[in-house]
């Protein structure tokens, strides 16, 4: 009878806990159990602590279990998930290692799964799993699923891929887990993949399966395959479930449908702050942002409290320009209403700011973020690299190094750009050999940041091996190798690369077309760049963009053929602007056509009239032609109107510094030997048969000072200074901001043959290969 009673007493406040909302009631209840004597009662007491940890109140929870004399395992595995669920992971290791270590309780199937849940660090997740191994439990589904969803937060794709290979029993929860980690990981192919297996296999999919599965297909933008998955959610049953329509609507909106996103939207009956997310986002994915606002405004207006996700829906990242006014307000808002703490959020702000080139806003919210996610860091540096700023991209990667904060794909894309930029061939090979160790090398962004970068730097040989090594390649791949070539003047290797890449049924883009077309004109392939250019417009139905056609101009005027670039121009059926005529004005610069440049001239001025650099090249054009009242004239004009002519600078990497030089700089620490050195070498040049070319120099002042002006150019210091710091027979490696000047050409094919060394220059507009007194231009540039 007693315990009969004691039985009934126990179910009804099993029942009350069952039904309490609030801490509050829960408090209430929990002194009547004791009231009651049923303070002690394990079972009572196991529910009271699951109700704890539902409602956050871990502490209360883990006081109350310290008042047990003697608890279950049950009660050990409660507590050790509600520190996991409640971000104590610390607290959960902690109560197994007491379990394990103090009591006569051995762990079972969920002790192991629980904790490996909470582990908050690789090296922790790493312990467990071979704890459980040990323990017998290595191929229990329950723990196999938790291992898996472990290695997938710490992005251990390949360790994640291994454990589910080894099960030997799969079921839909662990499929879902392998299907779901995949995409968090931005691995969206090997996620369809696995997901096809499943449906091939027969292993009974859920609706959870199919909310896994589309953002990974809505990130590759696959519509006819997201349809694909939607018949098989129809077929299921699943296509009403609410966050089946979102992912849906996600998908639909992703791939630029949003009219069809619209109308799934409001199919769901009463949608929640998920599906309100969801369709912020896909509003402003697509450029509605006004239709993105007054979403967010009635989600404001029907009392929801919104979330990080509804503010990083609404901000602008995809178009942000025009929006800066809106940015702002959305910032303000996340301040007052304290998001901007928020790591997702002040990520997507940083990234708006840096693309709307307000890259100190976009810096000052990046350092007042308290949590700094690999997100954020990733948002900082291709800030920098996107402006232009690459050595505060490289400076920032080495302080995210510092921090310890290892790096992903992403992360590696953004700082092999910068490298590129910069010319940084010491650093990007440290990146790859970082790459090699996180194993990123398969990653087909990485892989072709990598044959960029290297392409970029000089190494065009080691960006063609990687590019033959690539099982996969897609489009930017293709046009980043192909570009490759036509920079370092390989015109022939680039039109075969872009008939293989034709013959592989990769489809062109506009910048393919580019990169081919400029690499015709780097090689004077005139004909070939016609037929090339004819093709684009009539076979690949390609709307010519200004870049195309001043890519024209440029194969036809660099060739010589003035007049028919001039053809060209006034036969195009938009006006041009000035990239055509400064390319034009490039072409007379070559071959010293005052008249034609008198034309060209005058609609950059009036086109473009602040840009000093077109009259840097009429006045150079005239003083070759010995013009020199005129050369005067332009050169009069930029100083009135106050015009800064961009200085010429030569960037040279000696011992993973990098070293910068300008024209005529003495503020190098070692300036002595430098010009020691190039006395040293303009005396043999000299032997050799070498002339000054000073043909663009200033005509007021004696020859001497003309020679003496060209002689110091800044590509002529960062040489000697490599002659210096390196070993004999070692490859010199420089790069110019600014066109090379033809003396300075000139000289360094002499100092080639003199020292015997090769010397690689990369300008404005091309890399030189100077080897034997010869450069891989052929005079031609």
């Amino acid at each position: 009878m007693l315990y009969r009673g004691i039985a009934s007493t126990r179910n009804l406040f099993l029942t009350l806990i069952n039904r309490v909302s609030t801490l509050h009631q829960l408090n209430q209840t929990h002194a009547q159990i004791i009231l009651n004597g049923l303070h002690n009662d394990l079972v009572t007491v196991t529910k009271l602590t699951h109700k704890l940890s539902h409602l956050k109140a871990i502490d209360q929870a883990s006081l109350l279990f310290s008042t047990i004399p003697n608890p279950d395992l049950f009660l050990y595995n409660v507590l050790i998930r509600a520190f996991s669920l409640n971000n104590s992971p610390s607290s959960a290791v902690s109560l197994y290692t007491h379990l394990r270590k103090s009591t006569p309780l051995e762990p079972d199937n969920f002790t192991y799964a629980f904790v490996i849940s909470g582990a908050s660090s690789l090296g922790l997740g790493l312990l467990l799993h071979a704890h459980s191994i040990v323990a017998g439990f290595g191929s229990d589904l329950f723990v196999g699923s938790a291992i898996v969803a472990c290695y997938f937060k710490f992005s251990r794709v390949v360790a994640a891929r291994k454990v589910f290979d080894g099960m030997l029993e799969r079921d839909t929860v662990l499929w879902n887990t392998m299907v779901s980690g995949l995409v968090k990981n931005c691995c969206f192919d090997e996620a369809i993949l696995i997901f096809g297996d499943m449906v091939k296999g027969g292993i009974g999919f859920d609706s959870t399966t199919v909310a896994a599965v589309l953002p990974g297909v809505a990130e590759l933008q696959d519509l006819a395959l997201g349809m694909g998955i939607q018949c098989l959610a129809m077929k299921a049953g699943f296509h009403s479930h609410a966050y089946v329509i979102t992912g849906m609507a996600c998908l639909y909106s992703k791939c630029g449908e949003i009219e069809t996103a619209r109308l799934l939207f409001g199919q769901i009956g009463q949608p929640d702050l998920v599906s309100y997310n969801a369709m912020i986002s896909g509003y402003t994915c697509n450029n509605e942002t006004e239709s993105s606002v007054r979403l967010f405004k009635e989600l404001l207006l029907s009392g929801e409290k919104v979330n990080s996700s509804s503010i990083v829906g609404l901000i602008p990242v995809f178009f942000p320009f025009g929006y800066l006014h809106l940015t702002r307000c959305i910032h303000g808002f996340c301040t007052k209403s304290g998001v901007v703490s928020n790591s997702s959020v002040s990520t997507a702000l940083t990234t708006v700011y840096s693309r709307l080139n307000e890259i100190e806003s976009a810096r000052l919210l990046f350092d007042e973020s308290s949590e700094k996610s690999l997100a954020s860091w990733n948002a900082m540096i291709s800030g920098y690299a996107q402006n232009g700023l690459t050595e505060k991209a490289i400076s920032l990667f080495q302080e995210m190094q510092k921090c310890e904060v290892r790096p992903n794909p992403v992360t590696v894309t953004s700082i092999l750009s910068a490298c590129a930029q910069l010319g940084a061939l010491s650093l990007g090979k440290w990146v790859h050999d970082l790459i090699n160790r996180e194993g990123f090398e398969s990653n087909i962004f990485v892989s072709t940041a990598l044959i960029d970068m290297y392409a970029k730097c000089g190494s065009i040989t080691e960006a063609q091996r990687l590019f033959s090594m690539m099982p996969d390649k897609n489009a930017v791949t293709w046009n980043a190798m192909i570009s490759g070539y036509g920079l370092h003047g390989y015109g022939h290797e680039a039109l075969n690369l872009f008939n293989e890449m034709l013959h592989s049924r990769v489809s062109p883009t506009g910048v393919t077309f580019l990169s081919v077309l400029y690499a015709c004109s780097h090689a004077g392939l005139v004909r070939e760049g016609d037929e090339i250019f004819r093709s684009m417009v009539h076979d690949h139905g390609f709307e010519p963009l200004p870049e195309h056609y001043a890519c024209m101009v440029d194969l036809l005027g660099r060739a010589g053929n003035l007049d028919k670039a001039l053809e060209f121009i006034r036969k195009m059926p938009a006006e041009p602007g000035p990239p055509v005529w400064g390319a034009l004005l490039g072409a007379c610069m070559i071959h010293k056509d005052a008249n034609l440049a008198r034309l060209a001239s005058d609609k950059l001025f009036e086109l473009d009239p602040q840009n000093v650099g077109y009259y840097v090249l009429l006045s150079n054009i005239y003083s070759a032609g010995q013009n020199y009242p005129e050369a005067a004239s332009v050169r009069g004009v930029v100083k009135r109107r106050k015009l800064a002519k961009t200085p010429g600078c030569t960037l040279i990497e000696v011992a993973n510094t990098l070293h910068i030089f300008t024209s005529g700089d003495q503020s190098h620490p070692q300036a002595t030997a430098i010009y020691a050195m190039l006395e040293k070498l303009t005396g043999k040049m000299r032997e050799a048969g070498f002339q000054t070319e000073t043909g663009t120099a200033l005509h007021d002042v004696e020859e001497e000072e003309k020679e003496l002006m060209v002689k110091v150019h800044s590509e002529k210091l960062a040489i000697a200074f490599g002659l210096i710091t390196s070993e004999p027979g070692t490859e010199i490696r420089i790069i110019k901001n600014l066109r090379v000047c033809l003396d300075c050409h000139n000289a360094t094919k002499f100092i080639s043959k003199i020292t015997e060394r090769v010397i690689v220059v990369r300008d404005a507009n091309r890399f030189h290969h100077f080897k034997d007194g010869i450069c891989s231009c052929g005079d031609y540039w």
